[in-house]
C-alpha cells in the first residue's frame, strides 16, 4: 500500500469549483515533497461550513487505484 499524508486548506468558495465539477481532481504537495493527484470526490465527506481543513492520509495499491482518504487525528 502508498500512503501520502499532506495538509489541506481549501476555503468554502474554493471548494465550489470541486463541487460543481469545475475541478476534478486534486493536486497536493505531501510532507515528503511527493506530489500526488486524487479525485475530488473524495474530498466530500470532509466539508463542513469552514471549507476543508487539516492534515490527511491518502492510501491506494501499488498500481495507485483504490484510494481512499482520511483525516489524521480524527475517527472518521
Amino acid at each position: 500500500m502508498n500512503r501520502y499524508e499532506f495538509q489541506l486548506h481549501i476555503s468554502p468558495e474554493a471548494y465550489l469549483d470541486y463541487y460543481r465539477g469545475t475541478i476534478r481532481q486534486v493536486l497536493v504537495r505531501c510532507a515528503s515533497g511527493q506530489t500526488v493527484q486524487f479525485p475530488a470526490a473524495l474530498l466530500q465527506r470532509f466539508v463542513t461550513p469552514e471549507g476543508i481543513h487539516g492534515a490527511f492520509v491518502l492510501t491506494c495499491d501499488e498500481q495507485h487505484k483504490g484510494a481512499s482518504l482520511q483525516r489524521l487525528g480524527t475517527d472518521e
